[in-house]
């Protein structure tokens, strides 16, 4: 079979309307009445930034920059464009200071360390800010990130509420010129902008075209290897996904509770967050 992309075409206004009224929905019944997410400058914070504006009233959400000293000047640029044309509440945190600090005992950290300690710093900042604010975090990680386990645990993955987690890269960018996410933020080369020159591609070692074409078939339609092979999906491609996806399940699930009585959370007591309410 053809592995174009027309299998992850998007009926982007039926997501548009499902996802406004998801982010609506979650976080009132969670008792709250704002949001707030990381603002990066990136495409995924800018489309979660659309949605809850119009879910929540860009006036209940919150929109916090948190750069470090190399994030790039465009990142900045382009969160505070979706300030502006969305007319957020904004805040910018700067994460140079305690970072820094913090490595100056390590300085043989590598990149991956130095990226996860920021990506974590952020979203320690993002729930004081939810305290402070009583607004819910609102995630960015798209489905592409979440089933390759390309994001940092506790870190950019972590959200109360997961707008973007059922959207492949390829359909947020859809999704995103749909609702009129600034151009020049949808087609610019993806990045966590987690040191100077970093791109998610390179870091990857393939495009999100592509390995959305193989993810689409793995995960939505249950292909196995030998399954992708046969559609015309290069043997070691195939293998190198799926040995992503099942190398980061640790990442997509809570944490592993050691089961001691007839009924431990996430096994035999496994209600949805809003049981009760």
């Amino acid at each position: 079979m053809s592995l174009g992309l027309a299998d992850l075409d998007l009926a982007c206004e039926e997501a548009r309307r499902i996802l406004v009224g998801f982010i609506a929905n979650e976080v009132q019944k969670a008792g709250f009445a704002r949001g707030v997410l990381g603002l990066s400058g990136g495409i995924d914070s800018a489309l979660t930034a659309v949605l809850a504006a119009e879910a929540l009233g860009p006036k209940n959400v919150w929109g916090i920059s948190m750069p470090y000293r190399t994030s790039s000047a465009e990142s900045a640029a382009h969160a505070a464009l979706v300030v502006e044309r969305l007319g957020l509440q904004s805040l910018v945190v700067e994460i140079t200071a305690q970072v820094d600090a913090y490595f100056a005992r390590f300085p043989d950290a590598d990149q991956m360390r130095r990226g996860n300690k920021m990506a974590r710093e952020r979203m320690t900042i993002l729930y004081d800010h939810s305290a402070r604010l009583g607004a819910l975090v609102l995630g960015t990680s798209n489905k592409t990130e979440l089933m390759l386990g390309y994001g940092t645990l506790y870190g950019d993955m972590a959200s109360a509420v997961n707008p973007l987690g059922d959207l492949w890269k390829t359909q947020v960018r859809q999704l995103a010129r749909h609702v009129g996410v600034p151009e020049a933020i949808v087609a610019k080369q993806p990045s966590a902008d987690l040191w100077v020159g970093q791109t998610d591609e390179a870091e990857l070692g393939f495009t999100y075209d592509e390995v959305d074409r193989v993810l689409a078939l793995m995960i939505d339609r249950r292909y196995e290897v030998r399954d992708l092979v046969a559609a015309g999906v290069p043997e070691r491609f195939a293998r190198l996904v799926a040995r992503r996806v099942q190398a980061s399940q640790y990442k997509r699930r809570p944490p592993v509770i050691a089961k001691l009585s007839a009924r431990t959370i996430d096994r035999d007591f496994r209600y949805p967050r809003d049981w009760g309410v």
